[in-house]
């Protein structure tokens, strides 16, 4: 365990050229270029030169809105992963390198709702007067409302409210579409779409459950939650949990111990809901009962990795930590670690990881995380880095090794 910057930490290798640059920026990265390939195949399919009728209109826009709820099912997500990580640590990084950001998978959602909303509200302008307009202009109404929330401004400053709106809205939107479908007399195939797309919203529900948590508080900032109902989710995914399902839920990484059943979470106090879980320590929590792969499940695309963590960051890393399927090595920086999550944790972290470093923030302040990933990188020999933080941190390491030629990975907060 290490606290400090020492001459062990090397100067970071100078930026890449200033065109690889360039495509390194935040406004470029994968998820607005998956956004952006949406939209221009939109664009190619309207600008044919073929009359667009109004069944040519129906059919673009519920294609394309169901590309954005499908590619949100949990399933088709681990399924994605799956297909991702198929590759080989034998291909060429470069190859490897693009695979890793198939967590990027939002911009479809982005680019397909963007899409498929212009093609509805065209679809609608060309409609007669009639019910099936009214209900058309209604949906269309709903649908840019459900649109103009999920944008960063709003987003990011009433989740609470984005969240709502974002599922009792999408509910909504989805009995419009059936009755604007079958008031319009469309055919067999706008219905089947239709049929795929319900049961894809449904099934997470049809899994819910409510099931008994033991709960472990090392200190006020943490709680360890341990399930053990019948779940060992694998290593890297995550599950939502809820004390009030239809209003708010919030996902954690799973940390399964190697030969036990169930999984651990790892609740650090954030907010009014994880402060409220915190301080009341519920017995039974609310769950859907479909996991989901997580960034950090790129791992296997690399011979090596440096995990980069801050405070409960190391939740999302520590199952990896424990699997052990890829070498890796630990950075965590976070504030009295035995104090704030208990010597077992600490511990259990030691004993796969014996030369992390571990920086404590209370004692030595804030490190410059860009330098001790690159440090950890280049004396460890990684392919790449993944890092679990808050947005600014994780956005300031995975650009900063990324305009540097160096593979680095993190949540982007994507729609």
């Amino acid at each position: 365990m290490t606290t400090s910057l020492d001459r062990q930490t090397a100067e970071l290798p100078p930026l890449t050229s200033a065109a690889r640059r360039f495509f390194k920026h935040p406004r470029l990265m994968h998820h607005n270029r998956l956004a952006a390939l949406v939209l221009a195949v939109n664009v190619a399919y309207a600008a044919a030169g073929r009359p667009l009728s109004t069944a040519a209109l129906a059919h673009a826009s519920l294609a394309n809105l169901a590309l954005a709820v499908l590619v949100r099912q949990q399933y088709v997500v681990n399924l994605l992963f799956r297909l991702a990580t198929w590759a080989p640590t034998t291909w060429p990084l470069k190859v490897r390198w693009t695979l890793g950001k198939v967590y990027h998978f939002g911009g479809l959602h982005m680019g397909g709702a963007l899409a498929g909303t212009g093609w509805f509200l065209a679809l609608v302008a060309t409609e007669p007067n009639g019910p099936s307009a009214v209900v058309g202009w209604t949906l269309t109404a709903l649908l840019a409302v459900i649109v103009a929330t999920a944008l960063p401004p709003f987003r990011s400053r009433h989740h609470d409210h984005f969240e709502k709106i974002h599922r009792f809205g999408g509910w909504t939107a989805l009995a419009l579409f059936w009755a604007h479908t079958l008031l319009s007399a469309a055919g067999p195939v706008s219905v089947a779409v239709l049929a795929v797309v319900t049961f894809s919203v449904a099934l997470p529900w049809l899994r819910l459950r409510k099931v008994a948590v033991r709960l472990e508080r090392p200190s006020p900032h943490v709680v360890l939650a341990r399930f053990d109902h019948g779940e060992t989710p694998f290593a890297g995914s995550s599950t939502a949990i809820s004390r009030s399902p239809l209003k708010e839920w919030h996902s954690f990484a799973n940390v399964p111990a190697p030969g036990e059943s169930g999984f651990r979470l790892t609740i650090s106090r954030a907010g009014d809901w994880t402060g409220s879980f915190i301080d009341d320590l519920p017995q039974r929590v609310w769950v859907k009962g479909i996991t989901t792969a997580g960034v950090a499940n790129i791992e296997t695309l690399f011979t090596k990795v440096v995990y980069v963590a801050t405070g409960s960051g190391i939740g999302p890393c520590l199952p990896h930590l424990l699997a052990a399927e890829v070498p890796s090595r630990l950075v965590w920086a976070t504030r009295d670690p035995r104090a704030t999550y208990g010597d077992t944790l600490v511990d259990e972290i030691l004993a796969v990881q014996p030369h992390a470093r571990i920086w404590n923030t209370s004692r030595d302040g804030k490190p410059d995380m860009v330098r001790l990933a690159y440090t950890a990188y280049r004396d460890f020999g990684a392919e790449a880095v993944i890092c679990i933080s808050n947005k600014k941190l994780t956005w300031q390491v995975v650009h900063g090794l990324e305009r540097r030629g160096i593979p680095a990975y993190g949540a982007i907060w994507d729609s």
